[in-house]
């Protein structure tokens, strides 16, 4: 994924949700509405969360250490973590709080022309914002499903803005149901049933966002396609004879180490392996641009032999 779709579809969430949020609290103070406090808050998380994938994003782009010889790549996959820890611990925990709380002890909606006005301009704001994202995203997606998009990507930003703001629109629609049940019943209830509603929302969102952002973490290797096309690239090499075995591990989004076991004739001489090795590389690189650190160890073949390579 290009950085530059995913840092336009941040900077847009972030206006976005700066504006929002605004607005959202400005409803609150005036209709004492739990949804429209727990939207609030919900949408300062977003925008913290923003804020924090562009932190990511830059400081990924530091020139490699000693001390990291990898470079910071993925930093980017931490802070795409904290952002579902953030989104949990302040909008899903308050929400559900502050929703319990109303329907423990409920308060009418005051002055629900406020709420409406605000849920209205909150839904266009979002709708603006996720449509952005979405048209980021269908740029690289390509034929996945958008689930499939979601759990394989290698670039945590667009997966993250996509699941927020879907879930801003969702947490919006469910404000909109506790406050217009509440005003149309007079009972409070419905208001905390909606923050409620948003809280879990929040939580389940977080909870994929975590279990995503720590499978990178972690380190995942290279989408089964581009793995054979470093195969393919490496045994097209003249004196590659096989693949033996081989690993890859993504360093960041658009960063790939590939590890590689391969055999070579038992007759060749030091000159022509390490020549193989130099156009396996250059073979590996052209087909697969992001693979960036290759380490090749040269092996005889011994399958034939029954022994096996180790």
């Amino acid at each position: 994924m290009s950085a530059s779709g995913g840092t336009k579809a941040i900077i847009a969430a972030l206006i976005a949700n700066m504006a929002i949020a605004v607005a959202k609290f400005v409803a609150a103070y005036f209709t004492g509405s739990s949804s429209m406090l727990a939207e609030g808050i919900h949408s300062v998380a977003d925008t913290g969360n923003q804020a924090l994938l562009l932190v990511g994003g830059k400081r990924a782009q530091r020139e490699r250490t000693r001390e990291h010889p990898f470079g910071y790549g993925r930093e980017r996959y931490f802070y795409a973590f904290v952002v579902a820890v953030v989104l949990f611990t302040i909008g899903a925990v308050f929400s559900l709080y502050e929703g319990i709380s109303k329907i423990i002890t409920p308060h009418e909606v005051d002055s629900p022309a406020w709420a409406f006005g605000v849920l209205i301009f909150a839904i266009i704001a979002e709708s603006f914002s996720f449509r952005t994202a979405i048209k980021e995203s269908n740029l690289v997606r390509g034929k996945q499903s958008w689930v499939s998009f979601v759990r394989r990507s290698k670039s945590p930003e667009l997966p993250v803005v996509l699941l927020e703001d879907l879930g801003a629109l969702l947490g919006l629609l469910f404000a909109l149901f506790g406050v217009t049940l509440a005003v149309v019943t007079g009972d409070g209830t419905w208001d905390g049933i909606g923050t409620l509603m948003i809280g879990i929302l929040l939580a389940v969102i977080a909870i994929i966002l975590a279990m995503e952002t720590k499978s990178l973490l972690l380190g995942e290797s290279a989408a089964p396609e581009m793995e054979g096309q470093i195969r393919t690239a490496l045994e097209g090499a003249p004196e590659v004879t096989r693949v033996i075995h081989m690993r890859t591990l993504h360093l960041g989004p658009e960063e790939l180490l590939v590890a590689a076991k391969i055999a070579v004739q038992h007759d060749d001489t030091a000159a022509d392996v390490a020549r193989g090795i130099d156009e396996a590389e250059q073979r590996v690189r052209a087909a697969v641009p992001i693979a960036r650190v290759i380490y090749l160890e040269p092996d005889l073949d011994r399958t034939e032999s029954g022994s096996g390579a180790r």
